[in-house]
């Protein structure tokens, strides 16, 4: 009986271990999502701020950012004339 009491016991001890490492790797799994949530949202708001930015001194000649502020505009201009040749396919 010793013999499968000790069988037992490490069994016991094996799964406790098993057990506990499922339960640190899920709330691991639970932090670095926690992570994630809160880096979409930095990542979110500093485009909203470049956009208010950007909208709010896009017309100033003078303007610290004025390089970024002017590839924004020219972006903004290219999308509107590919937009445009994709109705003029469509025939819109």
């Amino acid at each position: 009986m010793d013999f499968f009491n000790k069988v037992g016991e490490t069994v016991t001890e094996k799964s406790k271990i098993v057990a506990d490492k499922a339960k640190q790797m899920a709330e691991i799994a639970s932090l670095k999502g926690q992570i994630s949530t809160n880096e979409d949202v930095i990542k979110k708001n500093y485009a909203e701020i470049g956009r208010l930015y950007y909208e709010a001194h896009k017309d100033l000649v003078d303007v610290e950012f004025a390089e970024q502020c002017n590839a924004i505009s020219e972006a903004k201009s290219n999308v509107r004339n590919l937009e445009n040749q994709i109705k003029n396919i469509k025939g819109i």
